[in-house]
C-alpha cells in the first residue's frame, strides 16, 4: 500500500519535496493537482500546493510540515540525521529550523515582490520594487556572512535548511541575480552551486543556467498603471517591529490624486478617525491607562470594523519563533493595505503548543477587500467583533496590552510573542 500522495508542480515551494520523494526513493505518488482538480479541490480545499494525502486520509499541507513527515518515512536513519539534524543535537535541529523558515517566508516572499513587477505579472510601482529589493539585500547579506565562514548553512554536511535555502534562491537566480550580483555574493555562489549538484536537487535542476543580466523595470523604468490609473505611493514593505512594538509608525503615503483610487477601500473616501494620531499614540503612551481610552473616544465603527483574526492551522505549529515569523510574514505581505488598517497579533503557549490570534481593525466592514492582498490570507479565520459587546471590547484591549494571558478552550495560555500592524 503507498505510503501517500503529494500534490506537486511547477511551483518552487513544491521542490524540494519532489526532490525528497524521488532521493529517498519513497512509496509516495506524486501528482500534478491540476489533472485531478475536483479531488484535490475536495481534500484540500484552500488549494495550497505542497499538499500531501496519506494512507488512511491523513492530509498535510505547508512545505515545511510536509518535508519533516517525507524525510521521517525514510528508513535511512544516516540520511534523517543529516537532514534533520541528530534527535539528541537541539541547537542544529533549531538552526535547521531556522533557514529553512527564512527561506520559506521572508526570502520567497521578498524575491517575489522583486521579480513579478519586472515580469510585468503586477503593476510595476518603483518605490514599492525599490524598498523589496532593499529589504531582499538586507536578508541575502545574512546567508553571505554565514556562508563566508561555513561551507553550509546550519551544520557541516548538506542539511533540509540547504535545500530549501536553495530552492529560493533559484528565483532570485532566474530573474534577478546577474552577473554582477553574483561577483559581489560569491560565498553564496558556491554554496548554491554545490546544493543544487547534490544527489538531493540534481535531478530538479538539471536543466538550470545562471542569467547574466537581471530583468529590467518595463517600458524603460515607467510604472505601469493597470487600466491607466495611476497608483496610489504604498508605504515600505517592513517587518512590524517585534514585542510591543513601541518604535514611531510608519508615516503612509497619500493617495495619488489623478485616476480613480488603487486600493478598494480608498473608495470608501477620508474618514474622520485620525489613524496616524492613534498609532503614534500606541507607540508612545502607556497602553491601558493612556492609549484604550483615546482610541474608544475617536473610534466610529460606522466608519471602521475591529476583526478577531485567528491562524487556521494551529495543530502545525512547532517552535514559538517560528510562528512569530509566521505573523510577520503575513503582515509584510498585507503592505499593500496597511494605511487602512492597525491591530496586532500575538503567539500564545509553548514550544510545540502554540497558537496565533489578534485583533485587527480595518477601514469599513469588509474585510477581503482588505486582507487579501496577501497571498496567504486564507488561512486565517475572520470574525467580526462588536465593540458594543463588553466581552469583545475586552478581547480588542487584551490583544492591543499584552498584559493578560489569552483563554483558549477556557484555559489561559500566557503571551510568548507578537508583532504589531502599524
Amino acid at each position: 500500500m503507498s505510503e501517500g500522495l503529494l500534490y506537486s508542480n511547477f511551483r518552487i515551494r513544491s521542490l524540494v519535496p519532489r526532490a525528497l520523494v524521488n532521493t529517498l526513493k519513497l512509496d509516495v505518488e506524486i501528482q500534478d493537482p491540476y489533472q485531478v482538480n475536483e479531488k484535490f479541490t475536495k481534500d484540500f480545499p484552500l488549494r495550497k500546493l505542497p499538499s500531501f494525502l496519506g494512507s488512511h486520509g491523513y492530509k498535510l499541507t505547508e512545505q515545511m510540515a510536509i518535508n519533516n513527515y517525507l524525510i521521517k518515512l525514510s528508513k535511512d536513519e544516516k540520511i534523517k540525521t543529516q537532514l534533520l539534524g541528530a534527535e539528541d543535537d537541539i541547537k542544529t535541529q533549531s538552526q535547521i529550523l531556522r533557514w529553512e523558515s527564512l527561506a520559506n517566508s521572508d526570502l520567497m516572499n521578498t524575491i517575489v515582490k522583486v521579480f513579478l513587477p519586472l515580469k510585468g505579472d503586477v503593476p510595476y510601482v518603483k518605490k514599492n520594487v525599490d524598498d523589496a529589493s532593499k529589504f531582499l539585500e538586507e536578508i541575502v547579506s545574512m546567508y553571505e556572512s554565514r556562508l563566508r565562514d561555513y561551507t553550509y548553512l546550519a551544520s557541516e554536511s548538506i542539511s533540509l535548511a540547504d535545500l530549501v535555502s536553495a530552492a529560493m534562491f533559484i528565483r532570485g537566480f532566474n530573474f534577478i541575480f546577474g552577473e554582477q550580483w553574483r561577483k559581489e555574493h560569491p560565498a553564496i555562489v558556491r554554496w548554491f552551486e554545490t546544493v543544487i549538484s547534490s544527489p538531493f536537487l540534481a535531478e530538479e535542476t538539471k536543466d538550470f543556467k545562471f542569467i547574466e543580466k537581471p530583468l529590467q523595470p518595463p517600458q524603460g523604468g515607467q510604472e505601469q498603471q493597470p487600466q491607466q490609473q495611476q497608483p496610489a505611493q504604498q508605504g515600505k514593505p517592513t517587518e512590524p517591529s517585534q514585542g510591543n512594538g513601541k518604535g514611531q509608525p510608519q508615516q503612509q503615503q497619500q493617495p495619488a490624486q489623478q485616476g480613480k483610487p488603487k486600493h478598494p477601500l480608498a473608495l470608501l473616501g477620508d474618514s474622520a478617525f485620525p489613524l496616524q494620531d492613534w498609532k503614534r499614540k500606541y507607540m508612545n503612551e502607556d497602553t491601558r491607562p493612556s492609549a484604550l481610552p483615546w482610541f474608544w473616544e475617536h473610534y466610529n465603527p460606522e466608519e471602521w470594523s475591529l476583526w478577531k483574526v485567528e491562524y487556521r492551522y494551529n495543530d502545525e505549529l512547532t517552535l514559538t519563533f517560528m510562528s512569530n515569523n509566521l505573523i510577520g510574514g503575513f503582515f509584510t505581505r498585507l503592505f499593500a493595505s496597511v494605511k487602512y488598517m492597525f491591530g496586532s497579533m500575538v503567539v500564545y503557549g509553548e514550544d510545540n503548543n502554540n497558537g496565533i490570534v489578534g485583533a485587527i481593525m480595518i477601514r469599513g466592514h469588509d474585510h477581503a477587500k482588505a486582507f487579501d492582498v496577501a497571498p496567504d490570507w486564507e488561512s486565517y479565520k475572520f470574525t467580526q467583533l462588536d465593540a458594543s459587546k463588553p466581552e469583545d471590547k475586552a478581547f480588542v484591549e487584551d490583544m492591543w496590552a499584552w498584559d493578560k494571558p489569552v483563554i483558549v478552550n477556557g484555559e489561559p495560555r500566557e503571551i510568548i510573542d507578537g508583532k504589531v500592524l502599524k
